[in-house]
């Protein structure tokens, strides 16, 4: 049954399927962890100018953009203290390490031989590969950030576009 994907000449195994997916799974937990942590503490909740779905936009986004690159905020989020000052700059460091360290954590280049395309082999080039892969990232996407988008920014903008929401 299982056929496995090679990638220029050397097999894709379990192992480094399981280092990737670990570290995917890092950066959403980096995310969504210290968006709960700050929606709940009350030092979090201090830098609020924004009250609601909004405000919760703003710590997603705060915590999502530190993950993601650079730390950006938006304009009602006091980030300028103690809290958040700490909070964003760990959520970097993992965002930029678990991104950085990924590929160190397979076997060395080089390691395993080069082998010419087997007939059992998994071809990464083709239709089919591509739309597993598409569709796996959409999946995990949509299931692990859904939940907080429908709190926060789907939220607002039923609340920008109708003025109310019914509950």
């Amino acid at each position: 049954m299982g056929r496995t994907p090679e990638y220029l000449g050397k097999k894709i195994e379990s192992y480094d399927v399981k280092v990737s997916a670990l570290a995917v799974l890092l950066l959403i937990f980096d995310i969504m962890v210290f968006t709960a942590w700050a929606v709940v503490s009350k030092w979090g909740l201090a830098g609020l100018s924004n009250a609601g779905p909004h405000g919760f936009s703003e710590i997603l986004y705060a915590y999502s953009s530190a993950t993601a690159n650079n730390g950006s905020a938006f304009a009602g989020l006091t980030a300028n203290t103690w809290w958040y000052n700490t909070t964003l700059a760990i959520a970097m460091m993992i965002g930029r390490f678990s991104s950085s360290c990924r590929p160190r954590a397979g076997r060395e280049p080089g390691e395993e031989e080069d082998r010419p395309g087997e007939r059992r082999s998994f071809p990464v080039s083709g239709v089919t590969f591509v739309l597993l892969l598409v569709g796996t990232v959409l999946i995990v996407g949509v299931l692990s950030f859904f939940p907080a988008l429908s709190v926060g920014p789907i939220v607002e903008h039923f609340l920008m576009v109708h003025s109310t929401v019914v509950y």
